[in-house]
């Protein structure tokens, strides 16, 4: 059976699957769609696969109006994953989460679609999974600057790998309130 942890920003939800390790090596269920439903996970329409090396920080991204939930999880190396809550009445608006998620500890991490989501590599090297809730649309693509100020993210690393798009976006300040979401 999967622990659920909840965390300090509602929806947040941090997956500890039941591994099962033998000389052999280990077994684990990455996704079962009646426990996750259990949860109140919506369905997953997409998955996702990127492989970065270290000090690759990808984010922080969102999608609006064809939101995306993502369950995360590496097999890979290790990554230090945050989501920042962009829900304009909630009340950890602009407050982040985040959990290190490895091929060690086996950690899968859902974020809700009302929140940004981005990652820094730690290891060498590093293979990161997505389930998305729904498909990706360019035309939805929005992020935050990773390093803006006002929300103090401690990444692990001061001179990350960014692409081009990521190195462009704004503050969250700066965001034009149509572009965030509400809670329900």
């Amino acid at each position: 059976m999967t622990k659920v942890i909840k965390t300090p920003l509602d929806g947040l939800l941090i997956l500890q699957p039941k591994v099962f390790n033998d000389d052999r090596g280990y077994f684990y269920e990455t996704f079962q769609q009646t426990r996750y439903k259990e949860l109140g996970i919506p369905p997953f329409v997409q998955d996702n696969l990127s492989h970065s090396k270290k000090n690759v920080l990808r984010g922080l991204h969102y999608q609006k109006p064809y939101a995306q939930g993502k369950l995360v999880w590496v097999t890979q190396g290790s990554v230090w994953d945050v989501a920042v809550d962009i829900r304009l009445n909630s009340p950890t608006f602009g407050k982040y989460f985040h959990v290190i998620l490895s091929d060690e500890n086996h950690t899968q991490f859902y974020v809700p679609a009302g929140f940004a989501h981005g990652y820094c590599v730690l290891s060498d090297q590093a293979t990161f999974n997505y389930k998305c809730t729904d498909f990706y649309s360019p035309s939805s693509e929005h992020g935050i600057v990773w390093n803006d100020p006002d929300l103090n993210i401690p990444w692990p690393t001061t001179q990350p790998l960014l692409s081009p798009k990521d190195k462009t976006y704004l503050c969250l300040k700066d965001i034009a309130h149509e572009q965030l979401f509400t809670s329900n």
